[in-house]
């Protein structure tokens, strides 16, 4: 089953420290929908830009890019 890489963008100062709490509304999200995901993360590309990250299968990608509208997404690689 594919998997994508739904990827939220933060820049700025403090887009890490963005990144890092909207992580937790991923997590949140999953808990609420009961969804069977369980990768997220997030990651600092540079000083200004940071990454927020959830990754969800085919079946499931619909649902959360109309929910959380994503800025991008990429297929994922384990």
């Amino acid at each position: 089953m594919r998997k994508i890489k739904l990827i939220w963008d933060f820049k700025g100062p403090a887009g890490a420290k963005t990144a890092e709490h909207h992580e937790i509304h991923l997590k949140e999200y999953i808990a609420i929908e009961k969804l069977p995901l369980n990768i997220t993360g997030f990651k600092a590309i540079s000083d200004m830009h940071a990454i927020a990250y959830m990754v969800v299968t085919d079946e499931h990608m619909i649902q959360v890019r109309d929910a959380l509208k994503p800025h991008r997404g990429e297929l994922y690689e384990e």
